[in-house]
């Protein structure tokens, strides 16, 4: 089969068309003709950083975690999916695990579910991470009806599915964003837009909750905008952090009672740990497609698989909005 390669790491321009074998399928796995992939960031770190990062595979590699594509094999034991569904998830591209820029992978059937049936199969690939990302996040932290909720980065990858997510919970979302079409985009989806570069924490947390705080702080920039989070927070709030790779004075969290929620969806597959919640979170969020309430966005340009580097320097450009999408 084709696949785009890696041999060392480093650059974009590090990608090369090989042809490979196809995996042959094994207990509890399935086959999957992958239709499309999308690029994230830690697709983007692996590539560059290499073994500097433990999640990283030996070379040579196939790089790639999300995907949506049709059954082409079952493994024994197996239930629940059959050669012909149309399904998605986030199954490979690190560790030992084949990623999906190839024309077939194979995926733990425990980690993939049936692709919403209202959107495309690009719009699925652009979901698994950054879905049970924010879904994983915005539970842990207790979201619910009639809360206040804010999201750092909106219009990113992560932040613009958590904010629709937490509508859907029946939570009063706001969102960050740093310009006009960043903040365009998270108001069509639904949430009140806050420039952070124009409004400090004190003003919008004045003028949005009365100076109590939000209830939950969904970060998902992270770094040293978690001091950022601390303040937003209401007393006793929750957040929830999906970049969390920092040495931070933890003062203001303790005076004001927070919790904090640290996200890192690789552990499933790293680790071989409860993978079945990710099939299941993946369910959930279909059924939040499919009913409307969650849509993702994907960036204005669009890649084939042979242009993976393009599509990794897009990501890293840091102008695209929305996902970028690879059609295998």
């Amino acid at each position: 089969m084709k696949a785009m390669i890696i041999r060392q790491f480093g650059g974009p321009e590090v990608f090369e068309s090989a042809e490979i074998d196809k995996p042959a399928v094994k207990p509890g796995h399935v086959v999957v003709k992958v239709a499309a992939t999308s690029i994230n960031i830690v697709d983007t770190m692996i590539r560059q950083m290499g073994k500097e990062l433990p999640l990283s595979p030996d070379l040579p590699a196939v790089l790639g975690m999300d995907f949506a594509g049709v059954i082409d094999a079952i493994g024994e034991g197996v239930s629940g999916f059959a050669v012909g569904d149309e399904v998605y998830g986030c199954a490979g591209g690190l560790a030992d695990l084949q990623g999906s820029l190839a024309e077939f992978m194979l995926a733990d059937a425990r980690l993939i579910a049936h692709k919403p049936n209202n959107i495309s199969m690009a719009e699925a690939a652009a979901l698994p991470l950054v879905g049970i990302t924010a879904y994983e996040g915005l539970m842990r932290a207790g979201t619910s009806a009639g809360q206040q909720v804010l999201v750092h980065g909106g219009s990113g990858g992560v932040g613009h599915i958590a904010l629709q997510i937490a509508k859907h919970l029946g939570a009063d979302v706001y969102a960050t964003g740093g310009g006009d079409a960043q903040l365009a985009m998270i108001e069509n989806l639904g949430a009140i837009g806050i420039n952070y570069k124009t409004e400090s924490v004190a003003d919008y947390v004045a003028s949005h909750t009365q100076g109590k705080g939000f209830e939950v702080v969904f970060d998902s920039v992270g770094g040293a905008n978690m001091t950022n989070s601390f303040e937003a927070a209401a007393l006793n709030g929750q957040i929830a952090s999906t970049v969390s790779l920092v040495e931070l004075d933890l003062s203001v969290a303790h005076f004001k009672g927070l919790s904090l929620h640290v996200v890192f969806m690789l552990i499933p597959m790293l680790h071989d740990y409860q993978r079945q919640a990710h099939g299941e979170i993946l369910a959930e969020l279909a059924k939040m497609v499919e009913a409307g309430a969650v849509k993702p966005v994907l960036d204005s340009e669009h890649f084939k698989l042979e242009q993976v580097g393009d599509a990794h320097a897009r990501l890293a450009s840091g102008k695209a909005m929305g996902k970028v999408v690879v059609s295998v």
